[in-house]
């Protein structure tokens, strides 16, 4: 395919180690276009927190994710990643989407005697791609017997284990994959991150509840598999393996990841089932396009959900999230403010200066001063959140999730 260039989108990576979760710093990224590999369009290196700067490279025009169309609305690149004493990766088909910033994640594994190389090829979106439609299911699951609920409340897990193919296909592999990723994945893959915050929120929203269902319920290992959903959109959401996410979506995410769709009297998440609305037509559910439509339109998030799965559909907050040594407070932290909640960001901050030392250390006193801010600053800048220096709910989640991540590895080692 030849893509029109019009427009143009950003791209930012960021590589560490699969095993330390250390950032690599000094790794060679070379992009081309995936249908034209051999020629190169950049190379880049990584700093010191293992990230590249921010690449401006051609999209497609905006409008062509604006509405269902034969025009593919987004441009595919080719990323080969090369680090002395690590494997090298390729991955083919990152997507860009015009006026967006595009955030590839890369773990890369440390060099085996005999090189091997990772190879990552992402399939088309579900809205461009042909895709099997979902297959209709109930949205409350009968409980027949003792036992087939296994949680009695709604937990946000730390980890879920994703089948990449059908249930029944024993030869496709399992992977551990930390929850907030996964819907960050799966949402790139549903929607475009182009759309309205409203629509993306209500799919985000949608497709978390789905998933909590699944999780609830226990759905897959009651029928006796050993995973908590699948990749294949006939029976679940799409998800692929070291796919690119989008920072819009990103921020959705971590605004909501701890909320589920409920109805009156029912204790578990909704199977919010959805579609396109475009090659696929679904009564009773969300449609993607329709939603999208609905956001222009100046609809909230939960007037879009109510519009398609009725009035007594809502938001519902999970009662506790896997995961994390403590859960946000409630309130926001900036100068002035003192109390344990301070002092365990500063501890947790000075940890994770360990792994990325471009975050000063800072006296654990439990006091939220200059210093504190100034390191909370830091952090969000090399995380790809907004630099106030504030620590509200989706810095509080970041720090915990990262803190997590490098106290881990390291108790591995």
């Amino acid at each position: 395919m030849k893509m029109e260039s019009s427009d143009t989108g950003t791209l930012q990576i960021q590589i560490t180690s699969e095993r330390q979760n250390l950032p690599i710093a000094g790794a060679k990224v070379d992009i081309s276009f995936t249908g034209d590999p051999d020629r190169i369009l950049e190379e880049v290196t990584t700093d010191e927190n293992g990230k590249t700067e921010t690449l401006r490279l051609g999209t497609p025009p905006l409008e062509y994710s604006m509405a269902p169309s034969e025009q593919q609305p987004y441009s595919e690149y080719t990323l080969r990643i090369s680090a002395r004493g690590f494997e090298t990766v390729t991955i083919a088909g990152t997507q860009l989407l015009a006026d967006q910033m595009a955030l590839q994640t890369v773990r890369m594994r440390t060099l085996e005697p005999e090189e091997r190389k990772d190879t990552i090829v992402i399939p088309q979106h579900t809205l461009y791609g042909e895709y099997p439609p979902k297959i209709a299911e109930e949205e409350i699951k009968p409980i027949r017997q003792s036992g087939e609920i296994v949680l009695d409340r709604v937990v946000i897990p730390e980890f879920i284990v994703v089948h990449d193919g059908p249930p029944a296909d024993r030869s496709a592999d399992n992977y551990y994959v930390p929850y907030r990723d996964y819907i960050k994945n799966v949402a790139s893959n549903e929607i475009y991150a182009t759309w309205p915050k409203s629509a993306i929120i209500a799919n985000v929203l949608a497709i978390q509840s789905f998933t909590l269902n699944r999780v609830y319920t226990e759905w897959y290992r009651n029928k006796g598999y050993d995973f908590t959903i699948t990749s294949s959109t006939a029976f679940d959401q799409k998800w692929v393996w070291g796919r690119n996410y989008f920072e819009s979506i990103e921020a959705a995410v971590d605004e909501v990841f701890d909320n589920y769709l409920s109805r009156p009297n029912v204790r578990q998440p909704i199977l919010t089932q959805y579609c396109d609305g475009n090659r696929v037509s679904c009564p009773g559910w969300m449609t993607q396009w329709g939603s999208k439509a609905l956001g222009e339109q100046g609809y909230e998030a939960i007037e879009i959900l109510r519009y398609f799965y009725g009035d007594s559909m809502y938001i519902n907050f999970a009662e506790e999230v896997s995961g994390v040594p403590s859960s946000y407070p409630g309130f926001l932290l900036d100068v002035g403010a003192v109390g344990e909640d301070v002092r365990k960001i500063q501890d947790q901050l000075n940890r994770i200066s360990d792994n990325y030392p471009l975050i000063p250390k800072i006296a654990e006193d439990g006091i939220f001063g200059e210093r504190t801010q100034e390191a909370v600053k830091v952090f969000q800048s090399v995380f790809g959140l907004r630099q106030d220096g504030i620590v509200g709910p989706r810095t509080w989640y970041k720090i915990q999730e990262i803190y997590v991540a490098v106290t881990r590895m390291a108790e591995l080692q």
